[in-house]
C-alpha cells in the first residue's frame, strides 16, 4: 500500500479529532526556504496522544481534491526511532493487498470488502475453495516497550463485532480478528484492560469459542505500509511480564556471530590482551575494576615490572604495594590480589587454579572476574559480566529490571552462556565489555551507527537507549567536611599513617580536623598542641567521592618554626616528618588529597607515571 506526493512537517497541535496544525518548510520557488503552517487532516481519529506530541516529524499525503478545505492528509509520524503509520484506511488497504498476493489463504476465490453479517459489517468476506470467512481488522497504533495495544480510547463498536464474529462462527463461518500493527519490531499484542476492559473479555470469549486471533507488524515508510509477519497475541493478564522476559532471551542467541565480526577488526590492543597468560589477566581484570581502560595501562606496565609472577606478589611489602597502587584507588583490590596470591602459594602449589569455581574460593575474585579469568585465560565457556555487559544486555531487551540486582546479573550470566561459543569464549566475553566501554557507552548517547548489533537491539529500534539499563535509586551518599592541614617547616612536611582497618587503611595522609575552620581556630589548635606557627594561609576547596561517602575539604598551608612540637601525645600523635621527595617511592599517598600534594611539588599516581614516560 503505498502514498503519493508525501511532505514532511513538525506536528503543533490538534485542534480537534479531524484537524490538526503541522509546520511544512517551504522549499518551493526561488526565495530562501521558509516555513508555513497548514491546516490538515488527521486520518486517524483515536486519541494517539503518545504519537502526536508538539514538534514530532510527520509525514502528509497532498491531496488531489481542489474542493476539501485541507490539502493534507497527516498518515505517519516517527516516535523515537520507530516509523509508525496512523492513517486509520491503510490497515484494510494493506490487508487487502495482502490477501489478493496470497498472505494467508493460497486458494482465495474472492474478496468482498464491508461484507454485512446480522446487526454488524464486517471489514472482509473471503472465500476459498472449502470455506466461507468473516475478518475483522483492527489498526494498532499504541505502543510502549514493545509492547502494542487496542484499543486507546472506550469502542463499543469493536465489542459488538467480536461478538458477532462468535456467532458466525457458531453457524459454521471460519472468523478471524486481525490486529495490524502499523510498525515493526514489536514483541506482543495484547488487549488494552486498562482502557477498555470490556473489550479484553469480549477478545477472550472469541478466542474461546473458535474465533482466530491475529496480529501482524507492518513494515512501514513515510509514503507506504506493507504486512510484514506474525507477531505473538498475549489474551492473559497474568503472563505479560514472563512472556516480555522469554522474548527477551531470545535476543542474544542472534549476537556472536556480528559481535565477533566486528570485535576481530575493531578490538584495541591492550597489553594484557596480546598475552593473555593468567596472571596478566588477572591483575588486569582486578585493576580494570571501578577504573578506565587508559588509567590502567601504565600501572599495569609498572606493576608487572616490580612483580612479575605471583610469588613476587605474595612476597611484596604491604607498603611497596600501595604505593604502586596509589591513585587506582579502591585499595582493598591490591590486599586481596596479595591475599589472593599467598592463598594461590600455599593451597594451588603457586599455580592459578583454572576453574571457576576454584577461582571464585580466592580473596578478591567475584563471579565476573572469575568467569574473565577462566575464559579468556583458560578458554573455559563461562560468562564475565560487568556492567558494561549488563548495559549491553538490557538496552538489546529493553530490559525493565533493575541491572543492580543481583538475580538480574545472575540471569544475564546464564543466558549468555547458553549462547557463547565454545571455541571462542574469552573473545565473546572481550567483545561484550567492548561494546559496552567504545559503542555503547554509559555517558551520552551511545554510538549505534557503529554497533553491529544494532538491528537486534530493541532500545534503538524505539529511540530509547538513554533510557537503559534500569537502576534502583541509590542511597544518598554520607557528606563529612574536613579542614586538611599542609603542615611544614622549610623542608620536611607532616604526615600519619591512617588506621589499618577502613577507608583508605594504611594509606599516609595530611593532618586534618573534623569540620570546616577558620584560619584563626586552626592557628589557635595546633599552638594548643605545642606547634609555634609562623604563617598561616588558605588553600582552594577540594571534594572527592568515594562509593558512599564524598569528601568536602578547604585547606590551609601552615609554616612553622620546627615540626616537632613541644609536646607530645594530642592532635600530633603519630605525625611522621618527611621530605616531599620521599613521597615518590615511599608513603603512598591516596589520590583524595591531590589538589594539595601540589603545594609540596608532588605527584601522585598517574601524574607520575605519565612524568616518568615524558622524561
Amino acid at each position: 500500500m503505498e502514498y503519493k506526493h508525501i511532505v514532511e512537517g513538525r506536528f503543533i497541535e490538534r485542534l480537534n479529532r479531524f484537524i490538526a496544525m503541522v509546520e511544512i518548510q517551504d522549499t518551493e520557488g526561488k526565495e530562501k526556504d521558509s516555513a508555513r503552517i497548514e491546516r490538515v487532516h488527521v486520518k486517524n481519529t483515536g486519541r494517539c496522544r503518545e504519537l502526536l506530541l508538539e514538534r514530532a516529524r510527520v509525514y502528509l499525503e497532498k491531496c488531489g481534491s481542489p474542493k476539501r478545505s485541507t490539502a493534507y492528509d497527516l498518515v505517519a509520524v516517527e516516535k523515537g526511532k520507530r516509523m509508525i503509520n496512523m492513517d486509520s484506511q491503510a490497515p484494510n488497504r494493506a490487508v487487502e493487498e495482502w490477501l489478493r498476493d496470497g498472505g494467508l489463504f493460497p486458494d482465495i476465490v474472492s474478496i468482498k470488502p464491508e461484507a454485512v453479517y446480522g446487526s454488524s459489517r464486517f471489514d472482509f468476506y473471503i472465500e476459498s475453495r472449502d470455506e466461507k470467512i468473516f475478518m475483522e481488522v483492527k489498526g494498532v497504533t499504541l505502543e510502549d516497550k514493545g509492547v502494542v495495544r487496542f484499543p486507546d480510547a472506550p469502542s463499543e463498536r469493536a465489542v459488538k463485532h467480536v461478538d458477532e464474529l462468535v456467532a458466525a462462527r457458531r453457524k459454521g463461518y471460519r472468523t478471524f480478528v486481525m490486529f495490524v500493527i502499523q510498525m515493526e519490531g514489536v514483541e506482543y499484542f495484547t488487549p488494552n484492560r486498562d482502557t477498555h476492559p470490556q473489550f479484553a473479555e469480549a477478545l477472550c470469549r472469541a478466542a474461546e469459542n473458535g474465533v482466530e486471533i491475529l496480529a501482524y507488524d507492518c513494515v512501514v515508510t513515510p509514503g507506504s505500509m506493507k504486512i510484514n509477519q506474525p507477531v505473538p497475541v498475549i489474551l492473559n493478564p497474568d503472563i505479560h511480564e514472563n512472556f516480555r522476559i522469554s522474548l527477551g532471551k531470545n535476543k542474544f542467541a542472534d549476537i556472536p556471530i556480528p559481535l565477533l565480526k566486528w570485535y576481530d577488526k575493531n578490538r584495541r590492543i591492550l597489553p594484557w590482551r596480546e598475552n593473555p597468560d593468567p596472571y596478566r589477566v588477572w591483575v588486569s581484570e582486578i585493576m580494570l575494576q571501578q577504573t578506565r581502560v587508559e588509567a590502567v595501562k601504565p600501572y599495569f606496565e609498572r606493576f608487572m615490572k616490580a612483580f612479575p609472577d605471583i610469588a613476587a606478589l605474595a612476597n611484596a611489602e604491604e607498603e611497596m604495594l600501595l604505593k604502586l597502587w596509589e591513585g587506582l584507588g579502591y585499595y582493598n583490590r591490591v590486599r586481596n590480589l596479595q591475599k589472593a596470591a599467598i592463598q594461590i602459594e600455599s593451597i594451588y602449589g603457586g599455580r592459578m587454579p583454572d576453574t571457576y569455581e576454584e577461582l571464585l574460593k580466592l580473596s578478591g575474585i567475584g563471579s565476573y572476574t572469575a568467569g574473565a579469568i577462566a575464559s579468556i585465560a583458560f578458554g573455559k565457556p563461562v560468562a564475565a559480566v560487568d556492567g558494561n555487559v549488563l548495559r549491553v544486555a538490557s538496552r538489546l531487551r529493553r530490559d525493565e529490571r533493575p541491572v543492580t540486582d543481583p538475580k538480574v546479573k545472575e540471569s544475564v550470566e546464564r543466558e549468555l552462556k547458553a549462547v557463547m561459543p565454545a571455541d571462542r569464549p574469552g573473545d565473546f566475553n572481550q567483545a561484550m565489555m567492548e561494546i559496552g566501554a567504545c559503542v555503547c557507552v554509559p555517558n551520552g548517547a551511545p554510538l549505534c551507527e557503529k554497533c553491529p548489533l544494532e538491528s537486534y537491539c530493541m532500545a534503538h529500534m524505539a529511540g530509547t537507549e538513554q533510557e537503559y539499563p534500569k537502576k534502583q535509586a541509590k542511597k544518598p551518599r554520607k557528606i563529612e567536611e574536613k579542614t586538611i592541614l599542609i603542615v611544614r617547616d622549610g623542608n620536611r612536611v607532616a604526615v600519619r599513617k591512617r588506621d589499618g582497618k577502613g577507608l583508605l587503611a594504611g594509606m599516609y595522609e595530611f593532618p586534618s580536623m573534623e569540620g570546616f575552620h577558620t584560619a584563626g581556630e586552626v592557628a589557635a589548635y595546633l599552638t594548643e598542641n605545642g606547634l609555634k606557627i609562623l604563617q598561616i594561609h588558605s588553600l582552594e576547596e577540594a571534594k572527592h567521592i568515594f562509593t558512599h561517602r564524598e569528601w568536602r575539604m578547604k585547606g590551609y598551608m601552615v609554616r612553622t618554626d620546627k615540626l616537632e612540637p613541644e609536646r607530645t601525645g594530642g592532635f600530633t600523635e603519630g605525625w611522621l616528618y618527611i621530605e616531599p621527595g620521599e613521597t615518590r617511592d615511599k608513603y603512598p599517598i591516596p589520590s583524595a588529597f591531590g589538589v594539595y600534594t601540589k603545594y609540596l611539588d608532588i605527584r601522585l599516581g598517574k601524574e607520575r607515571y605519565e612524568e616518568d614516560l615524558n622524561k
